[in-house]
């Protein structure tokens, strides 16, 4: 979803502690935009944390610490036959991923960056290897 969709914005709510690592370091991105995610359908409740790169969705946390990436097709699908995300179920153009712990946070940081790299132009055959290249 394009930044302009997301509706009125409000600055990133408190999350989960592991989450809240993810968040604050997304946020300290300075090209990144950090803003409330809302359930969808209603802005009058906080469901998380969204992140964008200029209007393009990098992705959202929600308040139980559940990631959801937006990735490019062939990238999803690298990362769930490597067992390195999960796919979500309401929508093919995004990956999820649990953040419970340290481990998970470096993670989820990672699925974040690649979905930076695609949209800055990281050409598709680099992200792949880097995925190949990632220990499940």
């Amino acid at each position: 979803m394009k930044l302009e969709e997301k509706g009125r914005f409000v600055p990133p709510p408190r999350l989960p502690t592991f989450a809240q690592k993810v968040s604050d370091s997304l946020a300290a991105v300075p090209e990144i935009h950090a803003r409330t995610h809302w359930l969808l359908g209603d802005e009058n409740v906080v469901d998380g944390a969204d992140f964008y790169l200029g209007s393009d969705e990098l992705g959202h946390l929600h308040l139980d610490g559940e990631a959801h990436v937006a990735q490019p097709p062939k990238v999803r699908a690298q990362l769930i036959s490597r067992g390195l995300a999960q796919p979500f179920r309401w929508s093919n153009k995004f990956v999820t991923a649990p953040v419970e712990n340290e481990g998970d946070a470096a993670h989820v940081l990672w699925l974040f960056s690649l979905q930076r790299k695609y949209l800055t132009g990281t050409p598709m055959p680099e992200l792949l290897l880097e995925i190949r290249s990632r220990a499940v």
